[in-house]
């Protein structure tokens, strides 16, 4: 039977950016293929209970910060907790990975080069010159790309991706859903891995 994995996520979420080249390498052991979910968090916090970064409690946006540093040391990944252009929109970027991912192309690769751009490289995801640079840099015709991105039928994607996120109760990013089972975070990825190796 293929594995297959649903990938919910935002390009702009350190917790996705950390897990990321992780979950593709595990997914590439167990022989899964992903479906990439860039999800609108907008649309899932007011139904899940969640709220964006600024209206969290101080004492809940104190400890992320712990939380980042120590992630980003134990995995030994370059994170800077406070980049400049956090947060900005995610619509364009996650439309982006869509229409990668719809003509192709290694959206995976795209992701992870978009989601290191915001975190570790001080650059602007909802700029649309910086992404066609990051595509071009990932070997994808970046100017193709945002095109593409701005049609209806990548928009009407966007959309299904963030009601299917509803339907399957997500409520974080990133979560992987494997064989109706939810892993919710980076965190969660030894479990994945498991269920995985499990069948």
């Amino acid at each position: 039977m293929t594995k297959h994995i649903e990938y919910y996520f935002t390009p702009v979420s350190p917790w996705a950016y950390l897990g990321h080249e992780r979950f593709l390498a595990i997914a590439a052991a167990a022989g899964a293929t992903i479906a990439y979910k860039p999800t609108d968090y907008g649309k899932v916090f007011p139904i899940s209970g969640g709220l964006p970064l600024a209206k969290r409690a101080p004492q809940r946006q104190t400890y992320r910060q712990f939380e980042l540093k120590r992630w980003s040391a134990f995995l030994n990944l370059p994170l800077n907790p406070h980049p400049k252009h956090f947060p900005v929109s995610a619509d364009l970027a996650s439309r982006v990975v869509i229409a990668a991912d719809r003509a192709g192309q290694d959206a995976g690769r795209l992701l992870g080069a978009i989601m290191r751009a915001v975190w570790a490289e001080e650059r602007d995801a909802s700029d649309p010159a910086t992404l066609i640079e990051i595509a071009d840099t990932v070997d994808i015709e970046g100017r193709h790309l945002l095109m593409a991105a701005d049609t209806d039928a990548v928009r009407t994607a966007f959309e299904a991706h963030t009601e299917d996120a509803i339907a399957a109760q997500v409520f974080g990013a990133p979560t992987y859903i494997y064989r109706g089972e939810p892993f919710w975070g980076q965190d969660r990825l030894d479990f994945l891995e498991r269920a995985l190796a499990a069948g």
